[in-house]
């Protein structure tokens, strides 16, 4: 077997294992959020809602996630090509389209849109904020309407881009970095990164690390407890992890698409975006729950105890 091929298929399959791993904990996390929401209607705890009053942020944060672990998946070549999910070319490259103009147009600033509400909510009064019944409904408009620019950018990078650069005759040199989705390669379709795409995506993790260090900062002036202030310095890691992905993405054009360091490259940004997801995910998703319920069974321990005092 080629060595790049080779490496090719194991970069794949390393991929679509951990989008599944991804995928699992995201599971775990959206049945913990609607449980504990069933859980408290059912019971009566409505002050618990503090803890859960972003569930529907919640949920839909978690199938985004889902969202974008299917494009991770489906741009690997290891997916697409003679004898795998399909061997037309056309379709291999139409995919690659839809990879940019979905992921990087919608899933990924969705996806830390999102993340960056939840963390900002806590700073909001009661009433304005996660307590508020609207405040889910808001969150979710607000994250399509900023995510819509980014969408139509990508969207005129990959289908206006390749036309434009041909009408001015670059269509072979500049256009390939600037506006090409993808590229033939051993006989496959490569998936690629424009590096229009790369700079857009670049600067919204700049925004986006400037607004999180800032609310990051004006919490922990309010936390006290180590525990609450590790998992903000977390927050902020992996926010600001985001930056090298789009860098490292900006850099796959210098190589050439599908030989290993290309592969070394996306791969790398890969790992990356999914270790912030992943910390954010459980840090917002899945710790709020288990707090909160490990407040209601202090609170029935206590209540037990006083019990046993009594009698």
């Amino acid at each position: 077997m080629h060595l790049i091929t080779l490496f090719t298929k194991i970069i794949g399959v390393v991929t679509i294992a951990l989008v599944s791993i991804v995928s699992i904990l995201g599971l775990i996390c959206l049945s913990r959020a609607v449980y504990f929401q069933l859980w408290i209607n059912r019971r009566g705890y409505q002050r618990l809602n503090y803890f859960n009053g972003p569930w529907l942020t919640r949920i839909t944060l978690v199938l985004v996630a889902f969202w974008w672990g299917i494009g991770e998946v489906l741009r690997l070549t290891f997916v697409n090509g003679e004898g795998r999910f399909t061997s037309d070319q056309m379709w291999q490259a139409n995919v690659c389209k839809f990879y940019i103009i979905s992921n990087l147009g919608f899933a990924e600033p969705g996806l830390f849109l999102l993340l960056a509400f939840l963390l900002s909510a806590a700073l909001q009064k009661q009433e304005l904020g996660t307590l508020n019944q609207k405040w889910n409904q808001k969150t979710i408009r607000a994250m399509f309407i900023i995510c819509l620019p980014s969408f139509v950018w990508e969207a005129c990078v990959v289908f206006i881009g390749p036309r434009v650069a041909s009408d001015g005759g670059q269509a072979s040199n500049l256009g390939k970095f600037w506006y090409s989705a993808s590229t033939f390669h051993n006989g496959n379709v490569t998936c690629t990164y424009p590096l229009l795409s790369s700079i857009f995506l670049g600067a919204f993790y700049i925004i986006l690390a400037i607004y999180v260090m800032f609310v990051g900062g004006q919490m922990l002036s309010l936390v006290i407890n180590k525990g609450l202030r590790r998992r903000i310095y977390m927050l902020i890691f992996a926010t600001m992890i985001l930056l090298p992905r789009a860098t490292l993405l900006g850099l796959s054009i210098v190589v050439w698409p599908g030989e290993t360091a290309h592969e070394t490259l996306v791969f790398t940004s890969f790992l990356v975006l999914m270790l912030a997801a992943m910390v954010g995910i459980v840090i917002l998703v899945y710790f709020p729950v288990a707090d909160a319920f490990a407040i209601v069974d202090q609170g029935n321990i206590e209540m037990q105890a006083d019990q046993e005092t009594i009698l």
